[in-house]
């Protein structure tokens, strides 16, 4: 966990290291959290299991420029990153099936190495995919991507900005999510003045504050007039224009919120919403 906090640090949510160096560093650490797995993956209990999760769910959330209290489940899904005591598995796996093959006095070549590889990868895809079946987090986010997990792992284009995270995962500038973390006294949306509860779903379908983002981006997606989770996420990894079509209205509405906020907080007398020495300044900066 230590190599996974003081990485984190280099992994700011704005600006900083693009998507691809963000994967190496949690590269990085899956190698060494899954050092000799062939040994203990098949003999994990749920403490130890707990112990492996906390590093990738860490490095997960930094690849995704996301919040530090987005679940294990959507972080991993979202990173593309499966669980690490799958992967441990598989090492396991194949350590066993190369070591059963010199027994037997067979010459492995690499081309059935990687053969055996790509078959226990198949099997670590369906256990994953039966896990986030039944999240006991993350719910939202998770049934939007499930049903296009196979293309949300294997697009080539679209990377995740901090805003457009905020959007997929509810954790971000939204009444709900402030007023649950004690930034706001309410969750209501302060934008349309009609809605009890701002959330993430409030934002992308409903708030008229943001109608015009809206009709372009209802354009790009193109889904019978549905802006809904699924449909917004099945738009994405269907073509780089519709990625960057959401990712656009993601950007424009949230900076707009963000900018709101931090006047309210401004303005505010409320102990839980004072500036505290400044740190709400650069707080997008750095990961939260």
């Amino acid at each position: 966990m230590a190599a996974a906090s003081a990485l984190s640090r280099l992994l700011p949510n704005l600006r900083g290291p693009n998507t691809s160096c963000r994967r190496l560093y949690m590269g990085v650490v899956r190698a060494m959290a899954l050092y000799a797995a062939p040994v203990w993956a098949n003999t994990l209990m749920a403490r130890n299991l707990a112990v492996l999760r906390r590093p990738q769910r860490a490095m997960a959330i930094r690849v995704i420029r996301g919040y530090r209290t987005i679940s294990f489940e959507a972080a991993c899904l979202l990173a593309g990153s499966p669980p690490w005591d799958l992967d441990g598995k598989v090492l396991a796996s194949l350590y066993t099936w190369r070591e059963e093959a010199v027994q037997r006095g067979e010459c492995l070549v690499p081309r059935q190495v990687e053969a055996r590889r790509a078959e226990l990868r198949q099997v670590l895809m369906v256990e994953w995919e039966q896990r986030l079946a039944r999240p006991t987090t993350g719910h939202a986010v998770v049934a939007a991507v499930r049903p296009v997990m196979k293309e949300w792992l294997e697009r080539s284009h679209g990377a995740l900005s901090f805003r457009l995270t905020q959007v997929l995962t509810g954790h971000g500038c939204f009444g709900k999510f402030l007023c649950r973390i004690g930034r706001e006294p309410t969750p209501e949306c302060h934008h349309c003045g009609i809605c009890s509860e701002d959330s993430a779903l409030h934002t992308l379908v409903e708030c008229p504050a943001w109608a015009t983002q809206r009709r372009d981006l209802a354009a790009a997606v193109d889904a019978a007039g549905s802006l809904s989770l699924p449909a917004v996420v099945s738009c994405m990894v269907g073509s780089e224009e519709g990625w960057n079509a959401v990712a656009s209205f993601c950007e424009d509405v949230m900076v707009l919120k963000e900018a709101a906020e931090r006047e309210r907080e401004t303005a505010s007398s409320l102990p839980a919403r004072s500036r505290r020495g400044g740190r709400r300044r650069v707080a997008d900066l750095r990961p939260p």
